[in-house]
């Protein structure tokens, strides 16, 4: 289980959609806050044009800075770039945008998303932000972790580079006490929110909670992939 943090930290979570940021490490981000760190958010895509008509990136973007103001963030910054087509920006476009806020903020802690998301974004904002923090470029960076998203995550496509790989959890936060601040936050996503079962309706992703939370003795967890780590 990580433990609280017992300093204050710059952390950075890194997605590709508005409420990304939330779905998969709302809990655990909220936990930070709470505990003094300045936590920010970049989210890359607007999240509406390839679904919705005009203008439903505004409406997106308030929810956003709702969501974040929920959360305690300290910031959101939003790029606006195309939904569901950072594949076919060239990688290194995206990776300086990227590169650009970690130099800014400097983040000792970065979240961001599975790579082998089903949501081909996911996939993108992955790789750009590994990229961006690798370690002669974010020195002080002390930890990496990829989060799942909810609808995305689990069904990914299961055979990458020819075998068979999955989310596989290596860190359990308690978010017991943070998950009600989560969902609060993800109810200021009226749009994006599902009828249960679907597993982003507030119901499923308490569920989840408890689900993750079970496999370490939690009432509440969200689950983390380790990608790197500096101990002290």
């Amino acid at each position: 289980m990580s433990p609280a943090p017992t300093r204050r930290t710059t952390v950075l979570v890194v997605a590709a959609h508005p409420d990304d940021e939330l779905l998969g490490a709302g809990g655990t981000l909220a936990r930070h806050a709470l505990a003094g760190d300045q936590v920010h958010a970049l989210v890359l895509a607007d999240g509406a044009t390839s679904r919705y008509a005009d203008g439903m990136d505004e409406v997106l973007a308030k929810c956003a800075h709702r969501a974040a103001e929920v959360l305690g963030l300290a910031s959101l910054r939003m790029l606006s770039l195309p939904d569901q087509r950072l594949d076919v920006l060239p990688l290194v476009q995206v990776t300086a945008q990227v590169e650009a806020v970690v130099a800014e903020l400097k983040p000792r802690v970065v979240y961001t998303h599975f790579p082998g998301d089903a949501n081909a974004d996911h996939a993108v904002v992955a790789r750009a932000a590994w990229t961006a923090c690798r370690p002669y470029v974010l020195p002080g960076l002390r930890r990496f972790a990829v989060f799942e998203t909810p609808s995305s995550t689990e069904w990914g496509w299961p055979v990458q580079g020819g075998g068979i790989s999955g989310f596989a959890p290596t860190v359990y936060t308690d978010v017991a006490g943070t998950l009600e601040r989560k969902l609060d936050a993800m109810a200021c996503y009226g749009t994006e929110l599902r009828d249960y079962p679907h597993p982003r309706s507030l119901r499923a992703l308490r569920e989840r909670a408890a689900y993750w939370g079970s496999h370490v003795g939690l009432a509440a967890a969200e689950p983390l992939q380790l990608l790197r780590e500096v101990a002290p």
